[in-house]
């Protein structure tokens, strides 16, 4: 039962990325934002994570919960959003960006905590139970970009909200975990970033996850001006997605066999592999073999940092931990890629995807390099 409420969150919460991260920049181009709008409002909506996930968690470990603080940011998110509706020009959807963005982006470093301290104390596999977001990432990406052939690009928007809200709803039937209560005077942040081995971490992944930046912002543009339809995005973006469920259903036995940093370290590989060969073409046959690479180029790395740092740090500085891998690695490295992208892809195309395979290699050298956890 604990494991179908966890896969309900997962699957609500994951259908608003899978509209959100193909679909969006084509709603923000529709309101005539040019692509040097589009990179900054994607990246600055991005960045403003690295400070608010991990001053939310500190106060989240600091009270030893996760389930309360979760519900009411989703609830504060789906309001947030609903702002969108009406708003016009470049400056007005920034700021409604970044106010939703610092509702919603906390929510999953918090979830990715209440998982793994709950899995302590209940026979829990993280992969399988997260595989069901990727399951409707799918669906909503897939799905909607059939839709979108016939119906306004504001369909969007009207389902982004739609599944914010039922995401909320899933919230209040999460398992309320709680952790023993600090010491006073225990300083979360200062214990996490103290660790030499997890900031290298935070580094490597860094390089790896936000090699995805020019994929993410103008996959769908990029694709959609060499001739391929809505429906043939939807697919490559539900693609690549089915290879990460593949991953996250044996991902456990992988980490076992090879360790959470060679897993990493696979990801930065085939990062390399992926965008250089991406920049190369936009042949459909080669695409729909590379977007196979998105199993390890995203799901190898996310899986072997959660575990990587469920097992280094302690219970007490975990939701921490994981907001400022998310913050560094999803918000400040990731926003920072997505500007810089922004402003090479106006100017070498899809050459900017050859400077992400470059990142991707250096992150996979830096992640080989990394001790496993003490207790692995």
């Amino acid at each position: 039962m604990i494991n179908l409420r966890f896969a309900l969150y997962y699957s609500t919460a994951f259908a608003v990325v899978g509209i959100l991260m193909p679909f969006w920049p084509l709603w923000l181009q529709s309101k005539g934002l040019n692509v040097e709008n589009i990179g900054a409002v994607m990246a600055l909506g991005i960045a403003i994570k690295t400070l608010t996930n991990p001053m939310i968690a500190g106060v989240a470990d600091v009270r030893g919960e996760r389930k309360r603080i979760m519900s009411i940011l989703i609830f504060l998110a789906v309001l947030t959003f609903a702002l969108f509706h009406n708003v016009q020009g470049f400056w007005g959807i920034l700021v409604i960006t970044l106010m939703f963005q610092m509702c919603w982006s906390p929510n999953m470093p918090l979830m990715e905590s209440l998982v793994m301290q709950t899995a302590k104390q209940n026979p829990i596999n993280y992969g399988r139970v997260r595989l069901w977001g990727s399951m409707t990432f799918i669906l909503s990406a897939w799905g909607l970009g059939y839709l979108l052939k016939e119906q306004p690009i504001d369909l969007v928007y009207w389902g982004a909200l739609l599944f914010l809200m039922t995401t909320f709803f899933t919230t209040l039937s999460l398992p309320d975990t709680r952790i023993p209560r600090p010491q006073k005077g225990h300083q979360p942040l200062i214990r996490v970033l103290g660790d030499r081995t997890f900031v290298s971490l935070v580094i490597a992944c860094g390089l790896i996850q936000s090699s995805h930046a020019v994929y993410y912002t103008f996959g769908t543009i990029h694709w959609q001006t060499a001739g391929h339809s809505e429906p043939v995005i939807g697919w490559l973006w539900a693609e690549g997605v089915i290879a990460e469920v593949v991953l996250f259903i044996w991902g456990a036995a992988l980490i076992k066999k090879i360790g959470a940093t060679k897993l990493i370290a696979l990801g930065g590989l085939a990062g390399l592999i992926r965008w250089v060969a991406t920049g190369l073409t936009d042949a459909l046959p080669a695409l729909m073999i590379l977007q196979l690479l998105h199993a390890f180029t995203f799901a190898a790395t996310h899986l072997g940092a959660i575990y990587f740092i469920a097992n280094r740090i302690d219970s007490q500085n975990s939701a921490t931990a994981q907001s400022v891998y998310a913050g560094l690695v999803m918000g400040l490295a990731l926003g920072l890629s997505v500007w810089v992208s922004g402003m090479l892809y106006a100017n070498i195309n899809s050459d900017t995807y050859h400077v992400m395979a470059v990142m991707a290699a250096i992150g996979g050298i830096l992640a080989h390099s990394l001790k496993r956890p003490s207790n692995r």
